[in-house]
This record gives structure tokens, C-alpha cells and sequence, in this order.
């Protein structure tokens, strides 16, 4: 258990990994290297963008979230012997959930004993390049800092000279060099960069990424560290069982362009149990298909609002079949569509109108980080007193007259407010909560349970 690989790490927000990780992805693939690239921390944009340059499915690694054990078992679950397994960090290298740093990238450095590559914004800077590098390789000497590589360099001058100081003051390799940019290649709004879905030239941007790094970073010198590792053998221990069930239950899922916020490990734990997936785009569906439950995970319904709410008569059939009981589970963005109004940009543009309040776009995020949620009332999906960890992103707020019901206490994070999330309403439930099945195994359960549930009602009757 010893697969090659690389954990690309930035220095803060803003840094330049992801343009690096997207230019050092396809420049690989252009030259028939295998490629599986995995994200630190919860996150969807990055991730959709790390598989578009690859071709293979990105997937998360958070020890807040999965536990050191989940962590090394979604790396030993997916990643490959025969492929370059490449790890985009998130924020700064040792930047974590408190002054130690706990739950940071150099944590996952550390647990699977991966060598770190930093990159380095050096734009109106030079030797003090030299001690940021240094810095960051002694505050943990136990993370190996294998290669620099710098960003908005201004020019051959500037590029040596940093180059030089880092190297002799460190003792780290300076790998590449990547010049300032004209323009910025992957434009970003309120929740982080512009899904590839919604990029009108998101293969392309990728393309111009390419040859940024195929021209300035050594990617050979890239692969042999990669290649020079400890081997993980011993460390992992067996991956949680999920109950299989042979009864035809289908589970739909919303897809297209307006959510596409799904860890892939909740689809394909759905899928491991036994349940056929049916896509759903709420754009242009006519009306809901034959399921026995329904996944609706997040996205951006409020940038997709006009097209939702014209598509009155799909709507209408979400809110019938949810009345019939069909088991729904719906994180934020799902949330939203299944309000009664989505307020937005000064205009509001009426939602499935299943859950009894509306929901307004603030300029400011209301719910940001970590979430941990305790179920204190009943539900078709989990048990009281099941504790999750997952997390929340949300600029809308939950606006109604009177207190929905909820199921979930909110131990950390927002929520819809007051300590609370989870609206249940009949067979529905509803929270900014997003789950990682990883984390939250009972999830998975809980999808399956209620689908069975449901299927069987139906087939009594």
C-alpha cells in the first residue's frame, strides 16, 4: 500500500493551488499519466473542477468530518498503485480548525505520509519568500515540504532572485515559476469559483491552466517525488458495512446544472446498498418519475431561479408526491427549492411551496464551516439521539411567521437559526446540512430505510 503522491498546498485563500493542481492534472493526462486527484476538506466547486481536468471522479478528505480512520480509508478506497494520486489542499497549509492547526492539510500530510508541495504567491516580494518557506517547514517538521513552487512571478529577474533566496535559506527546491496572468482564468463568486457547469468555457480555461504549468513547473521532478514515499501498510482499518437489500427500490436524485452539490461517496454508497439512481433535472423534467425516495442535494437554485419556478408543472408534481409521503432529503440548496418563495436580487420567484416558509439571498453568508447536528425528534431517516458531522455554506436565510417543526439540534454551525435545523414536514426533511456518507454511514442507512418503507406502503396497496 504504497500508491505515488503528491498533496499541493497553499500558503492561504487565494494562493493559486487550484490553477496549479488543474495545470498539473492535464498536463499529466496529456501525456497518459493516470490521474486520481482527491480535495481537502468539504467542498463541491473545486472537486467538480479537479474531475473535469482528470476525467475521474474527485473525492473529499477531511478529519473533522471522517476521523483519521475515515480519512485513510477513503485514501485506501480510491486511490490507485498505478496512477499519480494528487491532493489539493485547502486555505493554508497548516491552517486548521484552532491555533494548533488540528484538522489541517498538513494533518493529512502527516496521516498519509504524503510530500507536500507549497504554492507560493511572491508578488511584491523577495527574500521574505525565503522565510514564509521556512517558516512553514518548521513549524511542523514531521510534514515533509518536498518543492516550492512560486505564483505572480513578475519577470526573470524576480524569479531568480526569489528562487535563489528560498533555496539557499531553506534548502527547499524551487520547482516552477508562474507569471503573473492578464486576466484571472477561473472567475470565482459567492460561495467560490463558477461551477464548471456554469463555466462557458470551463475546458478551456483548464487548457490555458495546462500550458501555464506544462511551461514553467519541472513535472518530472514533480513525479519523482510523488514516486519517493512511505508505505501505508498496517494503517487502515475495515470499511463500515451497509445493509444490502434486494427489493427494486429506486432513489432519484435533482442533477443538470443547478445542484450539483453531491460527495460522490453518498451516490455510490445509495448504489453498494442495492438501490437503482435515477437522474432528475429540474429544469427540464416534464414531472417526477416512478421512486421510492428522493436525494436533493445543493447548488445554486437562486442563479437558476427563473428557469426553476417556470417549470411550474415539475414543481407541482415534487409537491404531490411529498404529499403522498414519498421520503425526501434535502440539503440547503434543496432546501430552498422546496420553499414556498425564493427571494433573490430584489425579485422572488415562488418554490416547490412543500416546506412552510420562504427563503432570501443575503449578500453575507448566513452559515459558514463545520456542522454538527443532534436528532431530538422523529423522522424517516435517522434515529433520535444519531449525531452528525457535516457541514454548511449558505447566503440564504429560512424566513417564516411562524417556528417551522425541526428534528435537528444544532450542537455547531447555524442551521436555519436559534440552535435548530432539520424542517420535517410529513416524509420530508429538509436542513443546510450537507452529509458525507463517510462520515455519516447512518445516512445512507436512513435513505434506504425510508425508501423501503415507502415502496412497501405502495406495493400493499
Amino acid at each position: 500500500m504504497n500508491p505515488p503522491r503528491l498533496l499541493i498546498a497553499g500558503c492561504g485563500g487565494d494562493s493559486g493551488k487550484t490553477l496549479v493542481t488543474l495545470g498539473l492534472i492535464r498536463t499529466w493526462r496529456h501525456k497518459d499519466i493516470k490521474i486520481v486527484p482527491f480535495k481537502k476538506g468539504p467542498d463541491y466547486i473545486d472537486p467538480a473542477w479537479l474531475t473535469l481536468a482528470s476525467g475521474v471522479e474527485t473525492h473529499n478528505l477531511d478529519t473533522w468530518m471522517m476521523g483519521r480512520e475515515g480519512v485513510l480509508r477513503s485514501f485506501t478506497r480510491y486511490s490507485r498503485p498505478d496512477a499519480l494520486n494528487l491532493i489539493e489542499g485547502n486555505r493554508g497549509l497548516h491552517d486548521g480548525g484552532d491555533a494548533r492547526g488540528t484538522h489541517s492539510s498538513a494533518v493529512i500530510a502527516r496521516l498519509l505520509k504524503t510530500p507536500v508541495v507549497l504554492v507560493l504567491p511572491v508578488n511584491k516580494v523577495t527574500r521574505t519568500a525565503a522565510a514564509f518557506v521556512l517558516g512553514v517547514k518548521l513549524l511542523d517538521e514531521n510534514v515533509r515540504i518536498a518543492g516550492v513552487v512560486l505564483n505572480l512571478v513578475g519577470g526573470e529577474r524576480h524569479e531568480a532572485v526569489v528562487r535563489r533566496a528560498v533555496e539557499d535559506e531553506t534548502g527547499v527546491p524551487v520547482l516552477g515559476a508562474v507569471p503573473r496572468r492578464r486576466r484571472e482564468i477561473l472567475p470565482d463568486r459567492h460561495l467560490g469559483l463558477v461551477t464548471p457547469s456554469e463555466h462557458a468555457q470551463a475546458d478551456q480555461a483548464i487548457e490555458v491552466a495546462c500550458s501555464m504549468v506544462r511551461d514553467t513547473i519541472d513535472t518530472d521532478r514533480l513525479l519523482r517525488i510523488a514516486h519517493d514515499t512511505d508505505d501505508l501498510t498496517g494503517t487502515v482499518s475495515a470499511e463500515p458495512v451497509h445493509e444490502i437489500h434486494d427489493r427494486n427500490i429506486r432513489i432519484g436524485y435533482f442533477a443538470g446544472s443547478a445542484f450539483t452539490f453531491y460527495y460522490p461517496e453518498n451516490l455510490e454508497d445509495l448504489k453498494a446498498s442495492g438501490s437503482s439512481l435515477v437522474k432528475i433535472n429540474p429544469l427540464e423534467a416534464p414531472a417526477m418519475p416512478e421512486i421510492d425516495a428522493l436525494y436533493i442535494g445543493g447548488g445554486f437554485p437562486e442563479t437558476h431561479a427563473a428557469s426553476l419556478s417556470g417549470n411550474q408543472r415539475f414543481m407541482q408534481s415534487v409537491a404531490e408526491a411529498a404529499a403522498r409521503g414519498l421520503p425526501v432529503w434535502a440539503e440547503c440548496g434543496g432546501l430552498m427549492f422546496l420553499a414556498r418563495r425564493l427571494e433573490w436580487r430584489g425579485r422572488s420567484y415562488p418554490m416547490a411551496g412543500v416546506l412552510p416558509v420562504d427563503v432570501k439571498v443575503q449578500e453575507r453568508p448566513q452559515g459558514h464551516g463545520y456542522q454538527e447536528i443532534e436528532v431530538d425528534a422523529d423522522n424517516p431517516f435517522l434515529r433520535i439521539g444519531t449525531r452528525i458531522r457535516g457541514h454548511e455554506f449558505h447566503y440564504s436565510r429560512v424566513i417564516s411567521h411562524a417556528e417551522p417543526p425541526t428534528v435537528f439540534r444544532v450542537r455547531r454551525g447555524t442551521g436555519i437559526g436559534g440552535n435548530r435545523d432539520g424542517i420535517r414536514i410529513n416524509n420530508t426533511l429538509a436542513s443546510y446540512l450537507h452529509v458525507h456518507s463517510s462520515a455519516a454511514p447512518e445516512w445512507c442507512d436512513g435513505m434506504i430505510k425510508a425508501a423501503m418503507n415507502y415502496n412497501v406502503s405502495h406495493f400493499q396497496k
